[in-house]
């Protein structure tokens, strides 16, 4: 069976604007919807890219049935592991279970905070070999 699906590009619009869309896919029939999660756009003249976590949660209010995904988040390079579940747990409950997440490394100038999509540092290496139950910044143990 073929689904067809609805891409909020945070690279091309702003965060009213792509919650307004999601709502009109949702309206439209599509079969899902997902945001790309991204800190800089492709283009310079694409200006900015919203914090992608806020308009799913904002689209989460603004729709009633159409599951919400993220295309990649990054835990380790841009984001702790603890913090990307927090985020996934939280639009689960905003969402009442719509909502999937996944997750990969960055490796595109839009998608690290530098934005020059530069190697991993070596912290990011440690820490993923690491449990992140009590690591804080490159692994260390904190308290």
């Amino acid at each position: 069976m073929t689904l067809i699906g609805y891409t909020m590009m945070c690279e091309q619009a702003g965060p009213k604007q792509l919650v307004r869309d999601v709502a009109l896919a949702e309206e439209a029939g599509f079969d899902f919807a997902v945001i790309s999660d991204h800190y800089f756009p492709w283009l310079d003249s694409q200006g900015h890219s919203p914090y992608a976590w806020s308009v799913l949660g904002a689209a989460a209010q603004a729709t009633q049935q159409i599951p919400l995904m993220t295309y990649v988040t990054c835990p380790i390079r841009r984001y702790h592991p603890a913090v990307v579940a927090q985020k996934a747990a939280t639009m689960q409950l905003l969402c009442d279970g719509r909502f999937t997440s996944d997750s990969a490394r960055a490796r595109t100038s839009t998608s690290t905070l530098s934005g020059d999509g530069g190697p991993l540092p070596d912290c990011d290496t440690r820490r993923s070999r690491r449990p992140s139950r009590s690591s804080g910044p490159c692994g260390r143990a904190t308290r």
